[in-house]
């Protein structure tokens, strides 16, 4: 098991846990929508750190990045597996010819 699935796995322990005694339970508890608010908020500072160009800033924000999509992926009930699963149906296949294959918005 690697890092991230060791922290999906404990973000899902928290899930119910009392928000009072852990970050990650608070974020849960504000509901999917905070959770996603917060992943998006994560998302530009790590923009604005990938612009700057300093690189242990935005290896934090990386950091932080991983964690809030974990959080936001949770709030929605999606598994990590779940996502490493599609990652890995998507593999070998090119990123223009996968896309064309997406149903149209």
């Amino acid at each position: 098991m690697n890092a991230l699935e060791r922290l999906a796995e404990t973000i899902e322990k928290r899930r119910g846990v009392n928000p009072r005694d852990s970050w990650t339970a608070a974020l849960l508890a504000k509901g999917p929508e905070k959770c996603a608010e917060k992943f998006g908020e994560e998302a530009v500072e790590a923009i604005i750190e990938a612009v700057k160009g300093d690189r242990e800033k935005l290896t934090a924000e990386a950091a932080d990045v991983l964690y809030h999509m974990l959080v936001m992926l949770t709030a929605r009930e999606v598994s990590f597996s779940d996502v490493l699963a599609e990652l890995e149906r998507r593999e070998g296949t090119s990123g223009i010819a996968e896309k064309v294959t997406r149903p149209s918005a």
